[in-house]
């Protein structure tokens, strides 16, 4: 939003969800969602191909495994529970941008939003580390945090 941009993809975000698509799993003792993206083998063979462009080449062949040039993957994301409370959590850290940086509206942010380079080391550095978290937040879990 600081950047300007007026609308942003989230499928991958929001996979996580109790109302989102897909299958609860256990793996390695913590929850996750399957998730399949759009442009994904997977979703291409069950009917989106036509989002792609490929839908005419599907329909022209006989062959039923044919070859799509995927743009998306299938897999696992983490389980986020529902959509109220992770919304929540995503307008909260809205405002809290918005109050760190002294703007009272999204307009204001625009314009004076700063971007620096962050180095890997200092996301790392940013976040918890050397302590072994026993209670997560819901904006910090233990998957995205080292040890």
């Amino acid at each position: 939003l600081a950047a300007g941009a007026s609308c942003v993809m989230l499928g991958s975000l929001f996979a996580g969800l109790d109302e989102s698509p897909g299958e609860l799993v256990i793996s390695g003792g913590r929850r996750y969602k399957t998730y399949r993206g759009m442009g994904s083998e997977g979703a291409m063979n069950a009917g989106s191909a036509d989002r792609y462009g490929q839908a005419e080449k599907y329909q022209q062949t006989d062959k039923p495994n044919i070859k799509f040039v995927p743009e998306g993957v299938e897999g696992l994301v983490a389980y986020r529970g529902p959509l109220a409370e992770f919304v929540y959590q995503l307008v909260g850290g809205l405002r809290a941008s918005l109050g760190y940086t002294g703007c009272g509206s999204i307009e204001l942010f625009r314009e004076r939003a700063r971007f620096c380079r962050v180095s890997g080391a200092t996301v790392i550095e940013n976040h918890p580390h050397d302590i072994r978290i026993t209670k997560e937040s819901p904006n910090y879990t233990v998957e995205h945090v080292r040890d």
